[in-house]
């Protein structure tokens, strides 16, 4: 076998290394293939205005003029100074089960990190933590979550193969939604008169967008000490908010504000898009938004997004609000399973949350660590 690797350099390479992903798993039905539209956009510098504080390179290997794998690699230069620290990312990383390509792939990645004086690499991760994070090393027969990824069984043999070891897990739920408990109900309304709290429910999604911002000021408070982790700034914010407030459903989001009208907390939930996605097959045109459309306005399944609370208000018992009105919408829409997205291992708050429901854990993905 003769392979090469290269870097991506022109949009002719960008679409091999996208598309990429559909040739390894196709016929695959856990995965779910993004658009390629945004893939394509976020590993160009002019689109991503993620590089305006990350470096990034990514290659293919290919055998043939046929790509046979792929990798990126990024310093995330504001996560190094914020830490104290100085490592860098691998991302984006598909291969066959061919041990020869992957040693390739990790071995230009991390030579160039190297050069960029690194002292060693986490992940996969990507340039935040809203981009895909982590290994899938457990649920390869669940079908995958938007915001989530899918590998195949191997990928953490050839991982570990090459020296990496285990950083941090995420861990995913999916929640079996019954009726609200009286109890719980009038704990929830309880919460809110003792600490004066108002409960926004949008009206549209147009409403929705004015609290854009004001969503993102405050994950960027609520998630400042997770792992992998930088404040989003304006830019980043306005990107992402185009990017992700598309495909919400207005009904399915729970905001909390105190007396004074600052946002104390929120719950953002989405119509389950997996199904439709890989209907789609990575194009909106010329008929993929149609079952795009159709899972938004009638969900059977929803995705839990994101969900942040004011660490000065952490004690007031805001989730209980969230959690209990967000099950009250999605009852009333016939949405009876939901997917969380990944919540870290060390996360007990967090877990023991999702384990009151009756539930599965039913997914676990891995960050990696490897010091030069």
């Amino acid at each position: 076998m003769s392979i090469e690797i290269k870097e991506v350099m022109t949009s002719s390479d960008r679409k091999k290394f996208v598309n990429l992903a559909f040739d390894i798993y196709k016929g695959n039905a856990f995965w779910v293939p993004p658009m390629n539209k945004d893939e394509l956009h976020n590993i160009n510098p002019k689109e991503n205005p993620a590089y305006d504080f990350c470096t990034a390179k990514f290659w293919i290997v290919e055998n043939d003029k046929k790509c046979v794998g792929r990798i990126g690699a990024i310093i995330n230069h504001v996560y190094n100074e914020k830490k104290n620290e100085n490592l860098g990312r691998i991302c984006r990383m598909e291969f066959y089960d061919d041990y020869e390509v992957t040693k390739l792939l990790f071995d230009t990645a991390e030579a160039w990190l190297k050069q960029q004086k690194v002292e060693g690499v986490l992940g996969p991760l990507g340039f935040t933590n809203l981009d895909t994070q982590g290994l899938l090393i457990e649920g390869f027969d669940h079908v995958q979550s938007i915001a989530s990824t899918y590998h195949l069984p191997y990928y953490q043999t050839h991982f570990e193969k090459y020296g990496y070891k285990k950083e941090i897990d995420w861990l995913e739920f999916r929640l079996f939604i019954k009726e609200v408990p009286a109890k719980a109900a009038r704990l929830a309304d309880l919460i809110k008169e003792r600490h004066n709290l108002k409960l926004i429910i949008p009206k549209s999604n147009k409403e929705l967008l004015n609290y854009g911002l004001k969503v993102f000021n405050l994950l960027n408070l609520a998630f400042e000490d997770l792992p992998f982790v930088v404040s989003f700034d304006k830019k980043m914010m306005e990107y992402y908010i185009k990017k992700y407030f598309s495909s919400i459903n207005y009904r399915f989001v729970k905001l909390i504000e105190t007396q004074q009208g600052d946002l104390a907390g929120f719950i953002i939930c989405v119509p389950s898009l997996s199904k439709a996605f890989q209907k789609a097959k990575g194009k909106l045109l010329p008929f993929g938004f149609i079952p795009i459309l159709k899972a938004l306005k009638h969900p059977v399944e929803a995705d839990i997004f994101l969900t942040a609370v004011d660490p000065k208000l952490q004690s007031m018992g805001i989730p209980a609000i969230l959690i209990s009105e967000l099950q009250k919408s999605l009852i009333e829409h016939g949405v009876k399973d939901v997917e969380t997205t990944g919540i870290f291992e060390t996360n007990q708050k967090a877990i023991t949350t999702w384990k009151n429901y009756d539930h599965i854990q039913h997914k676990r993905r891995r960050c990696y660590r490897k010091m030069f």
